[in-house]
């Protein structure tokens, strides 16, 4: 230790007086020195174990002068190789995958994509579940990749583009309301069937129906009746035979009787009315109801 001598001397005393003499003792000692040694000694552990840590998080987090292990900082953005796992939302303007691969998303439970207006409303949304999904937004498009509409629903309507609609189900399309469409056709070497199981079955066009059947028969089956009506026109059954198989025949009775049968007679100009049945034919070439 160091020691520092001090004389103090007043009026009347001379300097050479060893009894006036005080030593005094400077510096930390005693439990104040060992108290200092622990602190020192506690903060180079502290400092060599963050610097451990500091290694291992180097190590662990693959930190390198381009980014961090697989994730590389690069002037055009952020690029990520390999797979990887997010726990919160990612907030992205663009998202590509590399030029040799797919961009695959991943989640065990399901995947949302949000877009957002400036008040930050949602205004798209598309998520995809385990079992369903589902898109929300004002209006729905599907376009080919020369930006052709393929397909379009929005609230008011549902409008496919392509110059073809095909289903392949065995039930066919159920329509629960009206359809508007030029035409319907069926496959090829497949029957094309109309049908209205509990209602009834209505086909109106401004300037006419028309039905064709190339390599075939037209069937009408009806539970009740069958009725073919024009309220401006004619009828026309344009075939080389016209058959009614199933009309009743009469029996022969008492002369003059008809018992309440009819005979259907054509026209010329292809006209059918009836006539009451007779002995013999009661159609006459020249009726008064074919003039």
């Amino acid at each position: 230790m160091v020691r520092e001598q001090y004389t103090r001397t007043s009026q009347g005393t001379s300097l050479q007086n060893p009894e006036s003499q005080y030593v005094y003792k400077i510096g930390i000692y005693g439990w104040r020195k060992r108290c200092l040694y622990l602190f020192v000694l506690l903060l180079l552990i502290i400092l060599v174990v963050n610097f451990a840590l500091t290694i291992w998080i180097i190590r662990v987090m693959w930190f390198n002068p381009e980014g961090m292990g697989l994730l590389k900082v690069t002037k055009s953005g952020l690029r990520l190789d390999g797979e990887s796992e997010f726990l919160f939302p990612l907030y992205a303007k663009e998202i590509h995958s590399r030029e040799d691969s797919s961009l695959l998303l991943h989640s065990s439970q399901n995947i949302t994509l949000n877009a957002r207006n400036m008040n930050g409303d949602v205004t798209g949304r598309l998520t995809v579940g385990p079992k369903i999904v589902q898109i929300q937004g004002q209006q729905f498009e599907i376009k080919s990749s020369s930006g052709k509409m393929l397909f379009s629903a929005d609230e008011n309507e549902v409008v496919v583009g392509s110059d073809k609609l095909c289903v392949t189900g065995p039930e066919g399309a159920l329509f629960e309301h009206s359809v508007e469409t030029p035409l319907i056709k069926a496959e090829a070497f497949k029957q094309l069937r109309l049908e209205s199981p509990t209602r009834s079955l209505s086909m109106d066009a401004p300037k006419g129906v028309h039905i064709k059947a190339q390599a075939g028969n037209i069937e009408a089956t009806s539970q009740m009746n069958i009725m073919l009506h024009t309220s401006d026109g004619m009828l026309v059954l344009d075939s080389e035979t016209v058959r009614l198989p199933n009309l009743p025949h009469g029996t022969r009775g008492v002369p003059g009787n008809s018992n309440g049968l009819y005979e259907v007679c054509v026209c010329p100009d292809g006209k059918l009315y009836l006539s009451t049945a007779g002995v013999s034919s009661t159609c006459h070439e020249y009726s008064r109801i074919c003039q």
